[in-house]
Parts: C-alpha cells; structure tokens; sequence
C-alpha cells in the first residue's frame, strides 16, 4: 500500500511542475474572432511572424504585444571584487 501511495505522489509531482506553467507566458498574442462576437487570445506566440502567421491562417484576428509577459529574469550583476595586497 506505501508503494502505491509514494508512486502516487512522485506521479503527480512531475504531473504539476510548476516549470511548465512558465512556459505559457510569450510576448506575442494573436486575439482571434471565433464567431458571436466572442474573441479567443493565445498568448503562447514567441515571434510577431508566427503571430501573423496564425492570424493569417484562416482566423479573423489581430496581433498584439502580451500585456502581462515580463520578460526573461535578468541576472543580478555581481559587484566587482576588490584586491588586498598585504
């Protein structure tokens, strides 16, 4: 019973990493008229090309920058180390 229940867990850890839900955030949108007035928006375009090209594609929509994407994290700058000559 204990290995079914830590197989379980391992299971449904590698199931819900949170590392995949980053990947959805791109820089391009491509908002999308699915009929009735109701627009659909993919947010998971990496290139302003493959959002034209999606929107091309037989969608009736438009392109646009991704509101709520910040960008890949800077690393933070390491301060300059000072010599001592003794």
């Amino acid at each position: 019973m204990r290995i079914i229940l830590v197989a379980t867990a391992v299971a449904a850890a590698m199931f819900l990493s949170l590392c995949a839900s980053e990947a959805y955030e791109r820089p391009w949108c491509a908002l999308t008229d699915i009929g009735g007035g109701v627009m659909h928006e993919n947010c998971t375009i990496p290139t302003f090309e493959m959002c034209v090209q999606e929107v091309i594609a037989g969608n009736r929509g438009f392109c646009g920058p991704n509101p709520y994407y910040r960008g890949p994290e800077p690393v933070p700058v390491r301060g300059k180390r000072k010599r001592y000559y003794y």
